[in-house]
């Protein structure tokens, strides 16, 4: 796994495009769906290639009187039932018929007039700006249908409903793949990236595939059928047909040379982002720490050079796309005011009516917003392609996986063996090395030593949280690395130095490891666990919730509950990383009795520096710089002269005294 979760954001067109790919795998259960969104698209456009007419027919044959079927002001064959059912009226009627129609069109779809301001559009959005917050919450909920009315409303609820389910799919399978990840690989890394990435990327695909399969179909569609009616009603004029087809040119290709800057931008712009997040989270989860320090400046100066360098990188991105907008804009311009100089001229020289300008107007404008949406499209899949590599990049990280020919590994009943282990970190450091041992049922193993002698490491290893680079753990004579990694993990239960409960009720704290444990079985493990008698003095007893981190306790009743839980789970190797650390002596001396009891049908391991922990132990191995230096009882080792666990406790009661 790679250090702080980095990743190169410059990649190039083909890495972009299978990115893209990949993403569009993720519509396949959606097919139909996307169909119908498809379907609704076309059906929404269509309809608007009749909305300027009714202005020129207000303007030719209300205002200025031009009989209907007059030459000079043709129509084109889809307006021939419209038509025929004005020829021959008078003014008013035509005005009559002209209104009913577009109370009809505002019912059905919103829009009364031009392709410009009196067409509605439906959507679900946020108000927002640039924030990424907004944006994001509008990509993963987005509901849009480029009609209003009747036809819009429904186009939006279903696109909401669709919306959210891909975007729940992807960010399911993410969160997922990050809790197949090998235990240890965020022990290093910056959690609030990881949670950026689940949160504030995994939308990207919403930009990403409708961009991708809508925004094709829908302008293009839009595209080609206002340039058909153009050249069917104005085709005896060529200049201004070319003007609408240089218009869509210009949108294809104005755009492509800025792929590679667009996407590097916006993957710095979402790297500072997702450091700005993991900042805060950690800024805020050790907010007591930086208290008691005395460190709030620091803090504040580290969170402000991360906030202001997302700040900066997202304006250097929206200059880039304003500098794109403007190299795509400046030739449309160019190409729209030659066309409408030459429409001008035509109406000068009375070869075309004033409602044929209006209605020109009114296409070209309807051309422009499907080009822009055309030109656009490039740059909005190269943020989601930036967003979606991001998220597949954890996707594709190693995670655990059962060996070929794995075979679940039967219930533990005598022993657990680690036969010559060594191990080695990532990053070339010697954690173990040539460590051997016997952990039976029925006895508590403790292991011992100073910090950083490879005793949690060997816990780790013990319970198949980690492979020994070499030598080998048995269970009964059965080696992990051959067995399934859910058969291993059923049979252990972890007590961490650093306790970890969630915000949920006590209940649903202790039955983490154990869903199905009886009320019984919880108060029993409770009791023996010394954590009893203040659970029933909380608010809810049971059924109180603890906040996140489990925040409304001290940190010895959360050890309490963290022993309890873990021997609320039926498992057959139970695992305490100082487990009294921060108890009592009265509470310490329970424990250790219900320990004793545990062992009856357990393997117990437990890492300690207590004396009066280290004491029950059946065995104790002093480990020093990854080695087993010495083993055996608390009293076999205290007679050793000069040994090694001698001098460690000599220096502890010194200590104490």
């Amino acid at each position: 796994m790679r250090r702080h979760l980095e990743e190169p954001g410059d990649f190039g067109h083909r890495e972009a495009l299978r990115v893209l790919g990949r993403a569009l795998r993720y519509v396949a259960p959606f097919r139909g769906r996307m169909v119908l969104k498809g379907v609704f698209l076309v059906v929404s456009l269509l309809p608007l290639l009749f909305l300027p007419w009714p202005v020129k027919i207000v303007v030719d044959h209300v205002l200025l009187g031009v009989p209907v079927g007059d030459p000079t002001t043709p129509y084109p064959a889809l307006l021939a039932p419209l038509v025929s059912l004005l020829e021959g009226r008078g003014p008013l009627e035509i005005l009559a018929i002209v209104v009913g129609v577009q109370l009809g069109l505002v019912v059905l779809l919103g829009a009364v007039g031009t392709g410009g301001a009196e067409r509605d559009q439906a959507d679900a959005y946020l108000a927002s700006g640039h924030d990424r917050a907004t944006r994001t919450e509008n990509e993963a909920n987005a509901g849009f249908s480029q009609a209003s009315g009747l036809l819009g409303l429904a186009d939006v609820l279903f696109t909401i409903r669709l919306t959210q389910a891909l975007n729940h799919r992807i960010r399911s399978r993410l969160f997922e793949r990050l809790q197949r990840l090998p235990m240890a690989s965020f022990d290093e890394e910056r959690i609030g990236d990881a949670v950026y990435r689940v949160m504030a990327d995994t939308p990207s695909i919403t930009t990403g595939v409708y961009r991708i399969l809508l925004t094709p179909v829908g302008s293009l569609v839009m595209a080609a059928a206002t340039i058909a009616v153009i050249h069917s009603t104005f085709g005896a004029h060529p200049p201004i047909v070319w003007t609408a087809v240089a218009l869509l040119g210009i949108s294809l290709v104005a755009t492509a040379p800025f792929a590679r800057a667009l996407r590097r931008r916006a993957s710095r712009s979402r790297r500072t982002g997702a450091a700005t997040t993991a900042t805060l989270e950690e800024g805020l989860s050790q907010i007591v720490a930086v208290q008691s320090l005395g460190a709030e400046a620091r803090a504040r100066r580290r969170f402000d050079h991360d906030s202001w360098a997302s700040f900066t990188r997202h304006r250097a991105h929206v200059a880039l796309v304003m500098g794109i907008a403007l190299a795509a804009g400046v030739p449309g311009l160019l190409a729209a005011s030659h066309g409408f100089s030459y429409a001008a001229g035509l109406v000068i020289d009375g070869r075309i009516s004033i409602g044929d300008f209006g209605l020109l107007l009114s296409y070209f404008l309807m051309l422009t917003l499907a080009c822009v949406e055309l030109g656009a499209l490039f740059i909005r899949v190269q943020d989601a392609a930036v967003g979606l590599d991001r998220v597949f990049f954890l996707m594709d990280l190693p995670g655990e996986e059962d060996p070929p020919g794995a075979r679940d590994l039967p219930p533990l009943e005598r022993e657990i063996r680690a036969e010559e282990v060594s191990y080695t970190h990532p990053d070339g450091t010697r954690a173990l090395s040539e460590v051997s041992l016997c952990a039976r049922r029925n006895e508590v193993l403790a292991l011992v030593g100073p910090a950083g002698a490879g005793k949690t490491t060997l816990a780790w290893l013990l319970a198949g949280f980690a492979a020994p680079t070499r030598g080998r753990i048995l269970y009964d004579g059965h080696d992990l690395a051959r067995a399934t990694r859910r058969s291993v993990r059923d049979q252990v239960a972890f007590v961490f130095q650093e306790t970890t409960l969630f915000d949920a009720t006590v209940e649903e704290n202790l039955r983490l490891g154990c869903p199905d444990a009886s009320p019984e079985a919880i108060w029993r493990e409770l009791e023996i666990a010394g954590a009893d008698a203040f659970v029933r003095r909380l608010p809810e007893g049971i059924r109180t919730r603890l906040g996140r981190g489990g925040g409304k306790l001290s940190v010895g009743q959360k050890q309490r509950l963290a022993i309890a839980r873990a021997l609320v789970r039926p498992s057959r190797l139970l695992v305490l990383d100082e487990p009294t650390s921060a108890l009592d002596p009265e509470t310490e001396a329970r424990i250790l009795a219900a320990l004793r009891e545990a062992a009856g049908d357990r393997v117990v391991v437990v890492i300690t520096h207590r004396l009066s922990t280290v004491r029950m132990a059946d065995q104790i191995l002093f480990l020093e710089e990854g080695r087993v230096r010495e083993r055996g009882s608390h009293e076999v080792l205290m007679a050793l002269p000069g040994g090694a666990y001698r001098r460690f406790v000599e220096l502890q009661t010194r200590g104490a005294a």
